[in-house]
């Protein structure tokens, strides 16, 4: 903490005053229902390579500004999920687990059984954009600042309008004047909460409110303000994490992809010739994605149950080490990883058939085709939306490449692409 505020004697003096303790308690808090009906289980579906909450923890902990922090949850996987990234957990109890609880009333029950809390910081697992230093911000500005409530905002440019008292009213304009529309560079977008984080001390809460005192607001750069509440919701925010998460002090960087031939690199159509010998594609895509990798520094090896000369000739070709007739695939690529002097924050596996499974899992970063195995699509961070041997690779490597910040390849091609007049 006291790398964020200079802590001296006046500001002590000031937080007896307001807290009656010259080290007020700060606690985030971290509400996670285990019945999310828009995406079920949303608070620990694997995103971007992390379950949901996990983003909001991690960047919790490594704030550095709590004195503990809190999952409140009514579900035993997220509680699991929850301890593995460093929150203690609240099972909160079933009267403010329906769908109609106010986030107010979840807080307040916590509150109830933790009478140490001063400040309350209740982080949204939804909001996995924030950073450390949105954190520290804010409880600067509470502690330091003698705020009493803060909150995050976002600036957005946009005309606001109201539905009409009565359908035969028109429409009330609230910042418009439209005899005199401006263009958009000359107006002055508008705050607008983001619903990221809402820090408060706890004398707020008792009247009521989680927004009141002396109140401020902390603006988020609009690459950081990210909130998800469906599908679609879930697609963008997988995007932005890549360039724009808090990935933790050491952050992930993929250095070894494992690409299963069997579905993946390999579509799962064989033809056999007169000469009785079978005959299997590849897309050019893919095999152009794993230059492009190997052209980054990353590593790209081949897994495979059976054996054919397709797949022999194809890692040859690409100067990939390939491990053929592979009847535990978890063994060889544990000892791929151990050879490369790896962890498994650094491995990066695409498969498809349920023998695929447990590399999956156990993988950084990992893929599948849209076609994959449903236990293999259950367990994955990325699913293409292209079969297998038809460019889903191509399509991995991309978000590989960005979780390394590295250029993908379609970047350089809009980049050196000359486009005549």
């Amino acid at each position: 903490m006291e790398k964020i505020i200079n802590i001296t004697p006046q500001l002590e003096s000031i937080w007896e005053r307001r807290f009656k303790t010259k080290t007020p308690h700060k606690c985030a808090l971290i509400l996670a229902r285990g019945g999310s009906k828009g995406i079920p289980m949303k608070n620990i579906k694997m995103l971007g390579g992390t379950p949901l909450i996990g983003w909001v923890l991690r960047a919790a902990v490594y704030a550095e500004v709590f004195d503990s922090i809190w999952v409140s949850t009514d579900n035993e996987r997220i509680a699991n999920v929850a301890r593995d990234y460093g929150a203690q957990v609240h099972y909160r109890s079933e009267e403010v687990s329906t769908d109609t609880t106010s986030s107010w009333e979840t807080v307040g029950e916590f509150l109830q059984h933790h009478p140490e809390v001063d400040i309350i910081a209740n982080i949204q697992a939804t909001s996995p954009c924030v950073h450390p230093f949105h954190i520290q911000e804010g409880m600067r500005m509470l502690l330091e600042d003698s705020f009493d409530s803060v909150f995050t905002i976002s600036k957005k440019h946009g005309f606001i309008w109201k539905e009409p008292p009565q359908k035969d009213m028109q429409p009330i304009n609230i910042n418009l004047d439209l005899m005199n529309r401006p263009r958009r560079q000359d107006y002055d977008p508008e705050p607008v909460e983001n619903g990221a984080f809402y820090m408060y001390t706890r004398e707020i809460h008792a009247q009521g409110k989680t927004q009141g005192g002396r109140i401020a607001w902390l603006e988020m750069g609009g690459e950081y303000s990210v909130d998800i509440y469906t599908d679609l919701d879930w697609d963008i925010a997988e995007e932005r994490l890549l360039r724009f998460g808090y990935h933790g002090k050491h952050p992930k960087i993929v250095k070894l992809v494992v690409i299963a031939a069997d579905g993946v690199l390999l579509d799962n159509h064989v033809e056999m010739n007169a000469r009785g010998e079978e005959l299997m594609s590849y897309h050019l895509s893919d095999v152009n994605a794993i230059k492009h990798m190997q052209n980054n520094l990353v590593e790209v090896r081949i897994i495979a149950e059976g054996e054919n000369v397709v797949q022999r000739r194809l890692a040859a070709s690409l100067g990939c080490k390939i491990h053929e007739n592979s009847k535990n695939k978890l063994q060889v690529l544990n000892q791929w990883r151990e050879e490369l002097g790896l962890t498994w924050r650094n491995v990066g596996y695409m498969g498809s058939e349920n023998t695929d499974t447990q590399c999956v899992k156990a993988a950084g970063m990992s893929a599948c085709p849209a076609d994959a195995h449903d236990d293999v699509q259950l367990v994955s961070h990325f699913i293409s939306k292209y079969k297998g041997g038809q460019g889903g690779l191509r399509e991995f490597s991309e978000q590989v490449l960005k979780v390394n910040k590295m250029s993908t390849y379609k970047e350089r091609v809009d980049k050196t692409t000359v486009y005549a007049k």
